[in-house]
């Protein structure tokens, strides 16, 4: 896709589901995840839950510590994460201790977002509240899940 006409915020969120598009190749829940700071990417992820066997191998995750790691700490001041779905609790929990100054998300999670969908944490009165962005490229996003779950369907279960 040619990027010239992209907002900053889309263009990054285009690498997001890039990465969800990996994920999706290796039957994983495609979702992807970019930590950028100061306009250059410092950490990306995908979902890596079915091959890893863990249960917090979401791609928030793994990109916020990619990005401890790029930077030599646990605070990642100045750092906007990108990602496809809008973040978990679990997800929500690593974004505020890591002090992630902005999250951009695409597809909205009405199950378990919690940014606004399911429930809001930063009305929860704690330490820090990163600002949020929802919906960027939110349509394509979410048909690349509703696909993902569509095709999983179909397909005969395991024995």
């Amino acid at each position: 896709m040619d990027n010239v006409n992209l907002t900053e915020d889309e263009k990054y969120m285009e690498e997001a589901i890039r990465l969800a598009l990996l994920a999706a190749e290796r039957d994983e829940v495609p979702v992807g995840a970019v930590c950028v700071r100061v306009g250059e990417i410092i950490s990306s992820a995908f979902n890596t839950r079915e091959e890893s066997k863990c249960a917090t191998h979401h791609a928030e995750i793994l990109a916020i510590e990619a990005a401890c790691r790029a930077l030599g700490g646990w605070r990642l001041p100045g750092v906007t994460l990108y990602v496809t779905m809008e973040p978990c609790v679990m997800c929500a929990g690593a974004i505020i201790n890591s002090r992630i100054e902005r999250v951009v998300f695409g597809a909205r999670d009405h199950r378990f977002g919690a940014f606004g969908s399911a429930l809001d944490v930063n009305g929860a009165g704690l330490n820090h509240r990163p600002e949020v962005v929802g919906g960027v490229l939110g349509d394509r996003c979410a048909e690349i899940l509703s696909s993902y779950f569509k095709a999983k369907r179909k397909k005969p279960q395991e024995t």
